[in-house]
């Protein structure tokens, strides 16, 4: 391991990509404590308070990697393009334009950035926006209907307030696009994902101390651990795949002949990533915001109060906090099924199979066309439902066995230590395979032997 390390800084091109990298993404880090300018910074205390009860507040902070708490020019974080682009992608399956342009290769690609951009701007604008009228109500969205009497406004909240705070943000959100597409042209491995992965990684030592401060040294050891083993299940896992053979028929093409090898289809055993996970918490996380905007009123003496007022106790009881047993089914049942609506978009059965046989190719004992669609489509779900299950244990075990374990603000921080390790490994070891395949260009050992 020590050697390939040396490697990669033997190599120029790399060494300075490495550079680049980790120069963006001090950048990023830097940023995330910049508050917003209008913003009273004595305030933030309270609402960094909000953010260790988890919820919505605690799953944003994850992403933005502290910056929500700090109220910073990068709060947004990355999630809003992250956004965008699930929405295109979803787009493309229901929109004919957009599916041409995917088949259009590079330039067509071009075009779906383009409009990813736009996306991601308008729903920066939106996001902040809605943040903005959140923060100064005491975020009563946040903290489950029980707002604070902290405003972040300091009672100086205007329409040119309001316009600084919202610009700040979306072009924070902006400068973080460019980053993040600078990083893939200039740098190495993805952008985007790296910057999560900054995120992600900066809340891990501080969530660590707070379990050290309030458990004791022995139960911070019995969960790093603990977490050390769910990271070992977790690369295993990343790397399992199903490989397809392919044989592609000899063919002369003047004096020439082509054709003829054997390849394969690898498809992944959790080939939707952490996707799954965000749409999951998006709709859950979406009742929390409406039942702020219901009519409700207060009980009094023995009345239960309107129907508004039920809506927001169940709400409030079994989603607020992510612990309860409804709020874990629930959670774990999305979850398998946007891991199977995310694959189906990733991986079409019926367009692989047609590519095989327009280049001439078939799967050994399978005939080409239809019945190579239905072969594909039947691997498919066989492989998607473990890595579904997979992904959903990430989720939720942890949040379930540290929430009662630990206990407390503590405990519903570790409930996404489940997602960061999931994210972390990914984002690593994507990283790693390019960083691994630039050493080999230039033959050098890599990280990943055969």
């Amino acid at each position: 391991m020590l050697s390939s390390m040396k490697n990669m800084f033997k190599v120029p091109d790399l060494r300075n990509k490495i550079a680049f990298t980790l120069f963006m993404l001090l950048l990023y880090r830097f940023g995330a404590h910049i508050p917003v300018p209008g913003i009273d910074v004595g305030a933030l205390k309270e609402l960094q308070k909000q953010a260790e009860n988890g919820g919505v507040l605690g799953f944003l902070q994850l992403f933005s990697g502290g910056a929500i708490t700090q109220f910073a020019v990068f709060a947004l974080g990355i999630m809003p393009y992250i956004t965008s682009s699930i929405i295109m992608q979803i787009l493309a399956v229901v929109i004919p334009k957009l599916e041409q342009w995917q088949e259009q290769g590079a330039v067509g690609q071009r075009k779906i950035t383009q409009w990813t951009r736009y996306l991601t701007v308008a729903i920066a604008i939106m996001q902040s926006t809605g943040l903005t009228f959140l923060f100064h109500n005491g975020g009563g969205g946040f903290s489950g209907g029980n707002p604070t009497n902290t405003d972040l406004f300091a009672g100086k909240f205007n329409i040119p307030r309001v316009l600084l705070v919202v610009v700040t943000l979306t072009a924070g959100t902006a400068l973080l696009m460019w980053m993040g597409e600078l990083i893939t042209q200039r740098g190495i491995g993805n952008g985007m994902s790296l910057l999560i992965f900054a995120s992600v990684v900066s809340q891990l030592p501080a969530n660590f101390g707070a379990v050290n401060a309030s458990e004791g040294t022995v139960a911070m050891v019995l969960i790093i651990a603990m977490f050390t083993a769910v990271m070992v299940a977790i690369v295993f896992m990343e790397q399992g795949q199903r490989r397809i053979p392919v044989q592609f028929a000899k063919r002369v093409v003047g004096r020439r002949m082509y054709g003829g090898q054997s390849t394969y289809i690898p498809l992944k055993v959790n080939s939707s990533g952490v996707i799954p996970i965000i749409f999951a918490s998006s709709v859950l996380y979406l009742p929390i915001i409406l039942s702020q905007v219901l009519p409700v009123e207060q009980p009094a003496g023995d009345q239960g109060g309107n129907w508004a007022y039920s809506a927001q106790k169940f709400i409030d009881d079994h989603f607020v906090r992510g612990t309860s047993v409804f709020y874990l089914i629930t959670y774990g049942l999305l979850i398998i099924g946007f891991a199977y609506f995310y694959t189906a978009i990733q991986f079409d059965p019926h367009r692989q199979a047609d590519q095989i046989r327009k280049q001439g190719g078939f799967i050994p004992g399978i005939r080409p066309g239809p019945q190579t669609e239905r072969y594909l489509g039947r691997i498919l779900n066989r492989i998607t439902l473990p890595g579904a299950l997979f992904i959903a244990a990430i989720a939720l075990i942890p949040a379930f066995i540290l929430g009662r374990a630990v206990g407390g603000q503590t405990g519903t921080q570790l409930g996404f230590f489940g997602i960061s390790i999931l994210i972390a490994v990914g984002v690593a070891l994507e990283t790693m395979k390019q960083i691994d395949s630039q050493l080999m260009m230039r033959n050098y050992e890599g990280f990943l032997k055969s």
